[in-house]
C-alpha cells in the first residue's frame, strides 16, 4: 500500500488525508498542534458566540473516524533534492511515496506587529482579542478599530471577509447591550476598494452599511506602522483606539521560502492545476501555502483549500492506478462565503461570468451556524459530504 505524508493539520491538510486514506493509501498528518482550528467560526469566539473549544476539533477524533495517523511536531524543513522534511523532534524522514504540503501561510510584518492582536493568527490570540473587547465593555466605553493588510506581490492572500464580520458582530453587540453610543467603531485597509475581488455591489454595499452604522472608515492608504494605542498612515493620519484586531496579509512560509522548492514572488510553492510541485511528482502543495491559479480576483478561502486537496489526491490515485486524465482545481477557482453580521448575513459569490452578495436578514446568520455544525459532522465522518462543499 502506497503511504502519503500531510504535513499540515489545517482545513486543506485535513481534507487531503480524508480524501487520500478514501483512495485506499495509509496516510499520516504532521502538524505542530493536535487539534484543527476552523478559522471561519473564530469571529465568534471574542463576541461570545461560540467557546474557543467548539471552534477546534481534535486531530485524533478525525482521525479515528477516518483511519489515518497523526503526529504531534513541528515541520522545519523541507527538501525536494533530498525527497524528504525534517521535523523538530523526529529528525529527517523520508518514509513515504507521496508528500502534500499544507502547511498554510505565514503573515507579513508591519512595524510593530506586537502591539495589535488577530482572529486570524495563533489560535489562542482569539481568546485574548476577546480579554480585550470584554474589559472595554466592563469599562462602558471606547474605540475599536479593526482592518486588514495587503501583500503587494500576491493578493490572492487578502483575509478580508473575516475583519468585516468581526467588525459587524461587534457591532451587533454592543447594539444589544445598549452601549452602542459609547463606543466609535473605525475600519481601516490600504486597498482604495477593500473587497473589491468580492464584486462591485458587495463594495457599494458594504461601504453604504458602514456609514449607516456609523462606522469611521480609512482606505487607501498604505499603513506605516503600529504602536501602543495607535495605527500611523502614510499619509500621517494617526488613529487611535483602545483594541486594534489586524489581520495581515499571507505570506510564504518560512519553511518553504528557506526550500530548494520552486516559489512565486510572494514564496508560495509553485504547482500545476493538479496541484504538484513543479518537477516533482511525488510533491503536492494545497492552501495556502500554495501559489493560487486562476482570475486576477481570486482568494485564498478554505473551501479553495479543500478542492484543492480533493484534486491532489484525485491525481495520486491517477498516478498508482495509472487510469484517468490529470485533474485541474482552476476551473473551480470562486469566491463563496456566508458574510455574517451578528443579526444576518451576505452571501458572497463570484466565478468569472457573474459577482453576488445578497443580503440575508436573521436567516443568513443561522445558515453560517448551520455550516458549522455540518463542518464538524462532516469530518468526524458522521454525515458525507454535499454536492459542491
Amino acid at each position: 500500500m502506497k503511504q502519503a505524508v500531510v504535513l499540515g493539520g489545517g482545513i486543506g491538510g485535513v481534507e487531503a488525508a480524508i480524501e487520500l486514506r478514501k483512495k485506499g493509501l495509509e496516510v499520516e498528518v504532521v502538524s505542530d498542534r493536535d487539534y484543527l482550528f476552523v478559522y471561519p467560526l473564530a469571529i465568534w469566539i471574542p463576541t461570545g458566540e461560540r467557546p474557543f473549544d467548539k471552534v477546534r476539533m481534535s486531530l485524533h477524533e478525525i482521525a479515528r473516524a477516518h483511519g489515518f495517523k497523526v503526529t504531534v511536531d513541528e515541520v522545519v524543513a523541507v527538501s525536494a533534492a533530498d525527497r524528504s522534511f525534517t521535523l523538530k523532534n523526529a529528525g529527517v524522514r523520508t518514509d513515504f511515496d507521496y508528500l502534500v504540503l499544507a502547511l498554510g501561510a505565514h503573515k507579513m510584518q508591519h512595524k510593530g506587529k506586537e502591539h495589535v492582536l488577530s482572529i486570524c493568527g495563533a489560535p489562542e490570540e482569539s481568546l485574548t482579542v476577546k480579554e480585550r473587547l470584554d474589559a472595554l465593555i466592563a469599562k462602558g466605553s471606547g474605540t475599536i478599530a479593526v482592518g486588514f493588510g495587503g501583500n503587494p506581490k500576491d493578493s490572492s492572500g487578502v483575509r478580508g471577509g473575516p475583519g468585516f464580520e468581526f467588525l459587524l458582530n461587534v457591532h451587533h453587540r454592543l447594539k444589544k447591550l445598549g452601549l452602542l453610543d459609547k463606543f466609535q467603531l473605525v475600519f481601516f485597509a490600504p486597498m482604495p476598494k477593500p473587497g473589491i475581488r468580492m464584486g462591485e455591489k458587495a463594495v457599494t454595499t458594504m461601504d453604504s452599511m458602514f456609514a449607516s452604522l456609523g462606522i469611521r472608515s480609512y482606505t487607501g492608504k498604505k499603513i506605516t506602522g503600529f504602536e501602543e494605542g495607535a495605527v500611523t498612515l502614510e499619509d500621517g493620519t494617526r488613529i487611535e483606539a483602545d483594541l486594534f484586531m489586524f489581520i495581515a496579509a499571507g505570506d510564504g512560509h518560512a519553511v518553504v521560502k528557506a526550500s530548494d522548492l520552486p516559489l512565486s514572488e510572494a514564496g508560495f510553492v509553485e504547482t500545476n492545476g493538479a496541484c504538484e510541485v513543479k518537477g516533482h511528482p511525488w510533491l503536492y502543495a494545497v492552501g495556502d501555502v500554495a501559489a493560487l491559479e486562476g482570475p486576477d480576483w481570486k482568494a485564498k478561502q478554505g473551501h479553495i483549500a479543500e478542492v484543492m486537496a480533493r484534486t491532489a489526491a484525485e491525481d495520486i490515485e491517477r498516478k498508482i492506478t495509472g487510469r484517468g486524465e490529470q485533474p485541474s482545481y482552476v476551473e473551480d477557482v470562486c469566491i463563496l462565503c456566508v458574510m455574517d453580521m451578528g443579526n444576518g448575513a451576505g452571501l458572497v459569490y463570484r466565478d468569472d461570468k457573474k459577482a453576488w452578495f445578497i443580503p440575508m436578514p436573521i436567516v443568513g446568520h443561522w445558515l453560517k451556524k448551520g455550516w458549522g455544525t455540518y463542518y464538524r459532522l462532516r469530518k468526524l465522518g458522521k454525515i458525507p459530504r454535499l454536492p459542491g462543499m
